[in-house]
C-alpha cells in the first residue's frame, strides 16, 4: 500500500472480505448529487458479504420507526437514503472463461484514485485458468461538472491470444438497502422501498423507472454503451432491467474498450425525471470522454487551488489530508436540496441522514475554500425552516424553531430522543454556521434574504426552552455533544451555543436595520426592538456552570458528582462502550464519547480565561474515550491553543488516517465526513491559531516538531491568502484580493502583499 501527493493506491488486493468492503467505501466515486461504491464489476462469490449502492443526496423513502410506547411526539417513522439502481455490474468473458480475481491466477492486482484527474481506477493482469492472459483497466468517473453523470471505462488488452470476448453490462432496478441488525450506526433492516414504474430500451439506450413505497418520489436512470471497434452490440429489457451484450474480436496486443455512460435523474428537481433523464444522457454523449476528463480535471484544479495545504516533513499525513478534503468535496450537496450526510454518498451508514456534522465540521471547510457551497448548506436549512417550526411546536415551544438532529429532508429521524431530539444545541450550531460565513464572507444580502431568519427563530427557541433561575437564565433537560451523557440541566456547550446565538440574533437585527434590509424580514416574522432586548438580556445572564475548586466549566449541573469511569482498565474490545454497556450505566458515569466542553472552549473561547480553558482541557482528557470520531480533531485544536504542540500533533495524526486506516472499525459503512472537515480544522484552525471574529482575522501559528514547515490557504472576504509557517518564522502572502489588516499573536499587520515574522 502506497500514498502518493494526490494519488492513493493499493496493490496486491487482500480477498478478505472485510477488506473488500472498506475498499468499497475507500474507492467510491461521489460528486455530491449522485455516489456510487466502489464493488468489482464482476461481482464477489455469493458466500461474500458486500454493500452495493449507487445513491442520490436528499432523494428517499420513509420507514417505520415503531416506539415501543406510543407517548405523544415521538418519532414513529423515519427517512432513508436509498439504494437506487445498480448499473456497476459488468461480466467479462474471455474465450468463453469469465473474468473473475477468485479463479484463475491474478498476477498483478492494483486500485488507485486519482485526486487531480478526479477518477478511481482498477488494474489487474489475469491469467484464465487455460492460460490466457489479459490486462483489465476500469476507470470510473462521477462527473462535477455534469452532475447527474457516472462513466465506466473497462479496457481490455490480449497480452497472449487472439480470440473474442465478451461484456455483459447490466441495468439492475431490483436493488434492496443494506443492513445490520446488531450495529445502531446503520439501518436495523432492509426491505424494499422502489417499485418499478416503467423500463424502456430507445434506440438502444435503456431508462428505468421506479418510485419510492411511502414518499412519491421518482427516479429515472438512464444507460448507454459504446465500443472502441466494431462488434456486436445489443441491448434488450427485461423486467424492471436491462442488459448490454458486447461481443468483440481481439488480436494479442490489442485493446478493446467499452465505455458505459449511467445519468440519475429524481422527481425533487426534476417534474419529469424520464424526461430529464433523457436529455442528460444525450448531453453526456455530445461530447467525448476524453472531453469529459478533462472538464473535471479543470474542476478540480480550481478546487485544489483554492484549498491548497502541504506539510513538509511529513508526507504521509498531507496525502491523508489532502484525501480528507477530496472526500469532502465528493460528498458535499451542489444544490438547496440536499446537505452533507454523516457519510457522504459512500455508503449507508445512518441511512444518509444530515446532522450537525455539516454545520460544525464541514462548514468551516467551505467558509475558507468555496463560500458558495456553504450558502448551499445553509440554504438547504432555510428550506427546511417551516418543518423546523413544526417540530418546536410537536415539542410544546410556542414560538421559534428547532431543528431536527437527523433528518433527510427536515422532519426528525431519531428515535431515540435522549440522544437525539434533545440535543437542542443544534439549533446553536445552525445558528453559529450562518454567522461564521457572514463573519468570513460580509455578505450581509444573504443574511437578510435567509440568514438571519435562522439566527432569529432559533433565538427565539431559547427564550422559550429556557427559564430565569436565581438571576440567571438556564436551559434544562437537554443533551449536549457528548452523548454518553444525556438529559442534563445546563449543558455547558448548549448553554454557551445559546448566548451566541441571542447576541448575534442582537448584532444581526442593528447591522440590518443600519443597512435598511430588515423591513421584509421584520414583518414577515413579526420581530420587534423589544424582542431583541429579550434576546439580549438572556445572552447577558446565561447561566454558565463553572466549579470554583477545579477551575473548570463542569459539563452540566450534574456531571461532577457521578463516578468517574475507569478508561484505562476497561478492555479495549469493549470500545466503543455504547455497543457493550446499557445508555443509563452510561449516564451515571463521568465518561464523554467525544469533545463537548473542550469543543464550547474551541469555539466559544472568549467566554472563559486562558486558565479555565487549560484546566478544563486537562479534566476532560482524562474522562474522554474518543469513541466518536468527531473528537480527537477538536482535542487537538485546543491542544495547540494551549501550546501543547506535540500532543495536538498526536490528536492530528489519529484524526488524519481515521478512513485509510479503519481505525474505528467502521468504514466500510461509510467514510467519516464531518472527521474530515475537523481534520482540516485542527491544521488551520489548530497549528495556524486561525480565527475570524468581529473584530477581525487572527492567526497564532505553532508547528511540530517533527515538520519542517507547513503552508495552507484560505479566503477571507474578498482576498485569498497563503500562510506558510516554518521553526524560525512565519509568512502571509496576499495572492489576490484587496489588503487587509492581519493579527498575528498580539501584533497587527497590514497585508498588501507579503508579511513575514521571525520567531
Amino acid at each position: 500500500m502506497g500514498l502518493q501527493y494526490k494519488r492513493y493506491e493499493v496493490d496486491n488486493i487482500s480477498m478478505d472480505n472485510n477488506d473488500l468492503m472498506i475498499n468499497e467505501t475507500v474507492f467510491h466515486n461521489a460528486n455530491g448529487y449522485i455516489g456510487i461504491r466502489s464493488n468489482y464489476e464482476e461481482d464477489y462469490p455469493t458466500v461474500y458479504d458486500t454493500i452495493r449502492g449507487s445513491y442520490i443526496n436528499g432523494f428517499y423513502d420513509i420507514a417505520d420507526m415503531k416506539q415501543a410506547e406510543k407517548l405523544y411526539g415521538l418519532v414513529e417513522d423515519k427517512q432513508a437514503m436509498l439504494n437506487v439502481v445498480d448499473t456497476q455490474t459488468i461480466h467479462l468473458t474471455v474465450e468463453g472463461e469469465p473474468f473473475s480475481l477468485f479463479e484463475g491466477k491474478v498476477l498483478e492486482s492494483k486500485r488507485w484514485l486519482d485526486m487531480e484527474a478526479g477518477v478511481t481506477g482498477r488494474t489487474i493482469r489475469w491469467c484464465s485458468p487455460s492460460g490466457k492472459q489479459v490486462e483489465i483497466v476500469i476507470k470510473r468517473m462521477t462527473s462535477f461538472v455534469q452532475l447527474p453523470l457516472f462513466t465506466i471505462e473497462y479496457s481490455v488488452k490480449a497480452l497472449n491470444f487472439n480470440g473474442v470476448v465478451k461484456f455483459r453490462s447490466y441495468h439492475l432496478g431490483e436493488v434492496t438497502n443494506y443492513s445490520n441488525a446488531n450495529d445502531p450506526r446503520v439501518a436495523q433492516d432492509s426491505r424494499k422501498y422502489l417499485l418499478p414504474v416503467q423500463a424502456e430500451i430507445v434506440n438502444g439506450d435503456s431508462y428505468l423507472t421506479s418510485r419510492t413505497s411511502m414518499s412519491e418520489l421518482r427516479v429515472c436512470t438512464g444507460v448507454t454503451h459504446t465500443l472502441s471497434k466494431e462488434g456486436n452490440l445489443h441491448t434488450a429489457g427485461l423486467e424492471h432491467s436491462a442488459i448490454c451484450k458486447a461481443e468483440v474480436k481481439i488480436a494479442e496486443q490489442e485493446t478493446v474498450t467499452l465505455t458505459k455512460y449511467t445519468v440519475f435523474c429524481d422527481s425533487i428537481r426534476s417534474r419529469d425525471c424520464i424526461a430529464a433523464a433523457k436529455l442528460e444522457l444525450e448531453k453526456a454523449r455530445s461530447i467525448t470522454l476524453e472531453e469529459h476528463y478533462l472538464a473535471q480535471r479543470k474542476y478540480l484544479k480550481e478546487f485544489w487551488d483554492n484549498c491548497f495545504l502541504e506539510i513538509k516533513g511529513d508526507d504521509a499525513l498531507t496525502e491523508a489530508v489532502n484525501y480528507n478534503m477530496y472526500q469532502l468535496v465528493q460528498s458535499v450537496g451542489k444544490d438547496e436540496y440536499c446537505n452533507i450526510a454523516a457519510k457522504g454518498l459512500s455508503g449507508e451508514g445512518y441511512e444518509g441522514h444530515y446532522f450537525w456534522d455539516t454545520e460544525m465540521y464541514i462548514q468551516p471547510f467551505f467558509n475558507l475554500t468555496e463560500p458558495s457551497i456553504t450558502k448551499n448548506l445553509i440554504g438547504f436549512r432555510y428550506s427546511t425552516l417551516e418543518k423546523a417550526r413544526e417540530n418546536a411546536r410537536i415539542l410544546g415551544h410556542k414560538r421559534g424553531v428547532l431543528y431536527p438532529w437527523r433528518t433527510i429532508m427536515g422532519v426528525e429521524c431519531s428515535g431515540y430522543f435522549p440522544s437525539g431530539t434533545a440535543a437542542y444545541h443544534i439549533n446553536g450550531d445552525i445558528a453559529y454556521s450562518v454567522i461564521a460565513y457572514y463573519l468570513a464572507t460580509k455578505d450581509l444580502d444573504f443574511i437578510a434574504r435567509e440568514g438571519a431568519e435562522i439566527v432569529f427563530e432559533t433565538a427565539r427557541l431559547w427564550l422559550d426552552v429556557g427559564n430565569y433561575y436565581q438571576g440567571s437564565f438556564r436551559i434544562n433537560e437537554v443533551t449536549g455533544p457528548d452523548e454518553y451523557t444525556c438529559m442534563v440541566n445546563n449543558n455547558y456547550f448548549t448553554n454557551a451555543a445559546a448566548q451566541y446565538n441571542l447576541l448575534w440574533a442582537v448584532k444581526f437585527y442593528e447591522l440590518l436595520k443600519t443597512a435598511g434590509k430588515l423591513a421584509v424580514l421584520e414583518n414577515k416574522i413579526g420581530l420587534s426592538f423589544e424582542e431583541t432586548r429579550e434576546f439580549r438580556q438572556a445572552a447577558e445572564q446565561m447561566y454558565l456552570p463553572y466549579d470554583e475548586e477545579l477551575g473548570i466549566n463542569p459539563q452540566d449541573d450534574s456531571f461532577l458528582a457521578k463516578k468517574v469511569w475507569d478508561i484505562k482498565n476497561t478492555p479495549e474490545e469493549e470500545f466503543p462502550l455504547l455497543l457493550h454497556y446499557h445508555p443509563l450505566h452510561l449516564y451515571r458515569h463521568q465518561v464523554c464519547k467525544q469533545a463537548d466542553t473542550v469543543f464550547a472552549h474551541f469555539i466559544f473561547e472568549d467566554a472563559q480565561s486562558l486558565e479555565t480553558i487549560r484546566n478544563s482541557f486537562d479534566y476532560y482528557e482524562k474522562v474522554t474515550t474518543h469513541d466518536s470520531s468527531l473528537s480527537t480533531c477538536i482535542f487537538s485544536i485546543v491542544a495547540s491553543k494551549l501550546d501543547q504542540v506535540e500532543k495536538a500533533y498526536d490528536y492530528f495524526g489519529d484524526s488524519a488516517k481515521l478512513d485509510l486506516f479503519n481505525t474505528h472499525k467502521n468504514t466500510k459503512d461509510g467514510i467519516h465526513t464531518a472527521n474530515m472537515g475537523g481534520n482540516f480544522m485542527a491544521i488551520v484552525y489548530g497549528f495556524g491559531g486561525l480565527r475570524i471574529k468581529e473584530s477581525g482575522i487572527y492567526f497564532a501559528p505553532v508547528i511540530p516538531h517533527s515538520w519542517e514547515e507547513y503552508s495552507f490557504r484560505i479566503n477571507y472576504e474578498d482576498s485569498q491568502i497563503r500562510v506558510e509557517v516554518k521553526h524560525s518564522e512565519s509568512s502571509f502572502t496576499l495572492l489576490k484580493g484587496t489588503a487587509k489588516v492581519i493579527h498575528v499573536g498580539n501584533q497587527a499587520y497590514e497585508l498588501s502583499d507579503k508579511v513575514v515574522i521571525h520567531k
